[in-house]
């Protein structure tokens, strides 16, 4: 088969990946630039003078773990330094997840659904389907890598140091997708490939991390580390985008071979057989529930754990990091009284607190939400065909997203915790943030429970659960900064709950959060018990 036999209705399957896509792939490039655009406005005029701003910069490239969470320490004393460090390694995770999201959702699930069949029975060509979701994942780099340029070079900022970061973002990016075709013709389930995906973005952090902390090699088997190696705004060099070159050929070449040796619809990786019978966990819709979604509690907690890890090892350093003023330290104090270090410490770990629990909705919401993929998959109408009744089984969902989101909220505390206590030495304080972290979990319930009321009332339209975490992002992050009126901000649960350990306790704050989560979860149940399911 030739080549352009192989391709043939190409162009038509990526207009319409990119019709599919028209509105995730504009929101993931916008976040992805804002990353990185965000940060020269939240670094300028943050330090008072050179000298605040050469010993901030000196703690932060002394600290292993910071160097371990964002890459190595270079002219950290510039604005375009700091750029570089805290979004290059943050930003390539982020345009891995797309890349990811992108090929998969065109290549093996359209396989493990049956659509990919339908596709194939017109005019079309073997690689055409892949081809052209590499060719949307492409674009969508390209886009963000641009949008990221432009941002940097309004700020402004060198434009030739920019155009890297853009242009490495974009490579790095489209060399991630290529991976992910690759683990689309390993892999039977979209599942599967997806955790392949993640095996090989979490590999390249922590080889990148590993290595920035050491000697540096290990960063060499990393496109993150060639990503970073490119010392954009410390001496730019462009050779190293070279290796992410041909890492993308190399994947890509590896994609179509692999797919010539496989059939459609099937993996070259066998699907293991399950046991004949099932476990007494399975008996129920409870073990059940558990049990799709055990690997994504397990994955969020470590991701939080790890996550307070690297905020406690800042310990009782906290204002050399955010200097006098500005707008990083309006935002990590949330206006709280600082008059002394132990208060700022205290108000930076309540903000931290917060902010991992905004983290953590993420696992909360996506949870409330997994019954619409069992429905939109038709596994639903199966389960429901039996004695098991909607509410049973919608009830054994809430119970798991319940008790996920309370454990993925303690883990980013308790990371908190040891981290603090490895650098300062209090042997006591690894546990003195694992309770604080609840007071946040309650507003993460809260939007859970919208999550489930929008499943519930407007199943098509369950997108707009993630509307009410935007909002807290945008409230938590750029409420102080943009001045934003009482009412908006009165809108984000955690605007009402207590900030501590910075405050005092108060738990009538807390108990009517809860309530309200408990109210809009069972309209939602009431909702879903009384609509058509699919």
């Amino acid at each position: 088969m030739s080549p352009r036999e192989a391709l043939r209705g190409l162009g038509t399957l990526v207009r319409a990946d990119l019709r599919r896509d028209r509105v995730m792939i504009p929101l993931w490039a916008a976040g992805i630039a804002l990353l990185y655009g965000s940060q020269g406005p939240a670094i300028d005029g943050l330090y008072a003078t050179q000298e605040e701003f050469d010993a901030a910069a000196a703690a932060m490239g002394a600290n292993s773990a910071f160097v371990a969470m964002a890459g190595p320490a270079r002219a950290l004393n510039t604005i375009g330094g700091q750029v570089t460090w805290q979004a290059t390694a943050f930003g390539a995770l982020a345009a891995g997840l797309m890349s990811g999201l992108v090929v998969l959702r065109h290549t093996r699930a359209e396989e493990e659904q049956g659509r990919d069949e339908l596709v194939r029975a017109a005019a079309v060509g073997r690689w055409a389907p892949p081809a052209a979701a590499l060719v949307v994942a492409v674009g969508a780099n390209v886009l963000a890598g641009v949008l990221v340029a432009l941002s940097l070079v309004v700020f402004p900022l060198a434009v030739a140091d920019s155009v890297a970061l853009g242009v490495g973002l974009a490579l790095t990016g489209s060399a991630f997708a290529a991976l992910a075709l690759v683990a689309a013709q390993l892999t039977t389930s979209n599942r599967a490939a997806g955790g392949l995906v993640a095996v090989v973005l979490g590999a390249s952090y922590a080889l990148r991390a590993v290595g920035d902390v050491g000697g540096g090699t290990l960063s060499w088997f990393s496109p993150i580390g060639w990503y970073q190696a490119t010392h954009a705004f410390s001496g730019l060099r462009w050779w190293p985008l070279l290796l992410t070159v041909g890492l993308l050929v190399l994947a890509v070449v590896a994609s179509a071979a692999l797919l010539e040796r496989r059939d459609i619809g099937s993996g070259l990786w066998a699907t293991r057989p399950g046991p004949a019978r099932a476990g007494r966990t399975l008996a129920g819709p409870v073990g059940l529930a558990w049990r799709l979604q055990r690997g994504g509690v397990l994955a969020w907690c470590a991701g939080l754990f790890l996550t307070g890890l690297s905020y406690g090892s800042i310990g009782d350093d906290v204002g050399s990091l955010l200097g006098e003023g500005g707008a990083s330290s309006e935002m990590m104090t949330q206006g709280l009284g600082v008059a002394t270090p132990e208060a700022l410490t205290d108000a930076f770990y309540a903000t931290s607190l917060v902010m991992m629990a905004l983290i953590g909705a993420g696992f909360a919401v996506s949870s409330a939400l997994r019954l619409r993929g069992e429905e939109t998959a038709g596994r639903a109408e199966t389960l429901l065909a039996t004695g098991l009744s909607r509410g049973r089984w919608a009830g054994a969902s809430v119970l798991v997203t319940v008790l996920g989101t309370l454990a993925v909220v303690v883990a980013g505390g308790l990371g908190i915790g040891i981290g603090y206590a490895l650098v300062t030495g209090e042997a006591g304080a690894w546990a003195q943030y694992v309770l604080p972290a609840l007071v946040p979990g309650a507003g993460v319930l809260l939007l859970a429970g919208l999550a489930r009321l929008v499943l519930g009332v407007l199943p098509r339209w369950s997108g707009l659960a993630w509307a009410p975490l935007g909002l807290a992002v945008v409230v938590l992050f750029f409420g102080e900064l943009l001045r934003l009126p009482g009412w908006l901000t009165a809108l984000s649960p955690f605007d009402h709950l207590p900030l501590v350990p910075a405050e005092s306790f108060d738990a009538a704050p807390v108990v009517v959060v809860l309530g309200l989560a408990a109210l809009a979860s069972a309209a939602g149940q009431l909702a879903f018990r009384r609509r058509d399911v699919g």
